[in-house]
């Protein structure tokens, strides 16, 4: 996709929603860490149910960590791998408490260092808590960015390498929200809606369906 194409792209995108946002429901960066792992291979939506019961008991490392991982499991067993993820989130919830005195840290290698935190998570927690101009690339990213030109690639990590590359700097703190948006409700694995596609034309996409 040509650079001007690219600006085009990015700007259709924050006309149609300025000021986008994760789905997920949460009201401190602790909060937001715990929904993303928890998020893994489930949806934003079942990840909110489970902690809509489960923050008003534990909102904060310490509140969780004493929960254990028994406790943690009654809230979340509706959530798939809720077994891994008790044993990640209680890990993480010591980690918090033991070498950041209960907050989250603002820097990759911190994150990756928690357990269930992997390079994704990492950036979704520095992006969208933090404001940092990170791009996360889950499977809608991923499939959007090769099935549209914007950033093709045959790995998740490539992808977002020229996602970052390609992205203008103005639109590289809200790139994230627009594109998995785009890639969860239009640009659908299956059925893309290219009929309510704002960068239809814009898009290198052989099969569209209009």
């Amino acid at each position: 996709m040509k650079k001007a194409d690219i600006e085009l792209f990015y700007s259709r995108l924050r006309d149609a929603n300025p000021a986008p946002t994760t789905e997920l429901q949460y009201a401190t960066p602790f909060q937001l860490l715990i929904a993303v792992i928890l998020s893994a291979q489930a949806t934003d939506v079942g990840v909110n149910k489970a902690t809509a019961r489960l923050y008003p008991i534990a909102p904060t490392p310490s509140a969780m960590l004493a929960l254990g991982e028994v406790g943690l499991t009654d809230y979340i067993k509706t959530i798939g791998l809720y077994r891994t993820k008790a044993k990640n989130v209680i890990a993480t919830c010591r980690m918090l408490l033991e070498l950041h005195d209960g907050e989250v840290p603002d820097d990759r290698a911190s994150l990756e260092a928690l357990p269930g935190v992997g390079r994704k998570t990492a950036n979704v927690v520095l992006n969208t808590a933090f404001g940092q101009p990170t791009i996360a690339v889950d499977t809608h990213i991923f499939r959007l960015g090769n099935r549209t030109g914007l950033a093709p690639g045959k790995t998740v990590e490539d992808v977002e390498k020229k996602l970052i590359k390609v992205t203008p700097d103005e639109f590289k703190k809200d790139a994230h929200h627009w594109l998995i948006l785009h890639g969860r409700y239009v640009c659908k694995a299956r059925k893309p809606d290219c009929g309510h596609c704002v960068v239809l034309d814009l898009c290198a996409f052989k099969n569209k369906s209009v």
